[in-house]
């Protein structure tokens, strides 16, 4: 089992890249609603705020602030519950030992956000992504954005919008 090494502070905003266990489909956004629902039901269970979320055919790039440190058990909670409101697919023998559904990348890339430049970078990596995978023209085009909440706020700049 693997032992990771991470930092013991709560507060501070982390980026989470977690992708499908099957690049090249467009699963989340064929699913969004069930998506959202997973997240809107967990955020209920165990607190925590969406800084920035993009979702995209098949991975999702998003910002967390929590109070405290146990994302793992919330990302955990969120792909069960995505996994389950699907049907069955192929399932490989290490799947159904671990009871698994085989949707999702076992782990998730996480990246503990370090000042304000930092985190400027990476909510504007969230509104510039389906841009950068040819998904729409600009980011404000694409649906399934953080971006239109912040347009909303007044918190993007007229040049990303």
């Amino acid at each position: 089992m693997s032992n990771y090494i991470r930092p013991k502070i709560s507060g501070p905003p982390v980026f989470f890249t977690v992708n499908l266990a099957h690049r090249g489909t467009s699963l989340l956004v064929d699913n969004v609603e069930t998506l959202r629902h997973a997240f809107t039901a967990t955020m209920a269970e165990r607190p925590f705020t969406i800084n920035a979320i993009v979702i995209l055919p098949d991975h999702l790039h998003t910002i967390w602030t929590l109070p405290d440190n146990d994302y793992a058990t919330r990302w955990r909670i969120i792909k069960a519950r995505f996994s389950r409101a699907l049907p069955k697919g192929h399932l490989r023998p290490s799947h159904v030992a671990r009871k698994e559904r085989g949707v999702w990348q076992r782990r998730y890339w996480e990246h503990h956000i370090r000042g304000d430049e930092d985190y400027r970078k990476h909510v504007e990596y969230c509104w510039l992504n389906p841009v950068k995978h040819g998904l729409a023209e600009r980011p404000s085009a694409w649906p399934h954005s953080s971006i239109h909440r912040d347009i909303r706020l007044g918190k993007v700049p007229p040049e990303w919008q």
